[in-house]
């Protein structure tokens, strides 16, 4: 299950991970934000390798202007801490998949 991701718990879940951390920023009125939860979903399901964290970002405005996020769903790949990756807009699984290991 993805870890739900604040600006009081970024540090710990995301900053200080070991490994990679795929953050999605979404908000629950976006529809490409919505095909894109069971990809995800599907993702957590079949790789154990990677953590998948999600940003409301209607609730969690600071740490979407932290992030300079202007458009939804943006997933923000971290590894050991730092930014490696972004991308905007839905992506299918295999894409998704490809996205991560090039990053």
């Amino acid at each position: 299950m993805s870890m739900h991701i604040t600006s009081e718990n970024f540090v710990d879940q995301v900053q200080r991970a070991k490994g990679p951390v795929l953050v999605d920023f979404f908000a629950t009125w976006c529809g490409p934000c919505k095909m894109m939860a069971p990809v995800l979903e599907e993702l957590e399901k079949s790789r154990g390798d990677i953590l998948v964290g999600k940003v409301d970002v209607d609730e969690q405005g600071a740490l979407a202007r932290q992030y300079s996020i202007s458009a939804v769903p943006t997933l923000v790949l971290f590894k050991d801490g730092r930014e490696v990756k972004r991308n905007s807009g839905f992506l299918p699984k295999e894409a998704l998949e490809r996205f991560i290991d090039e990053g």
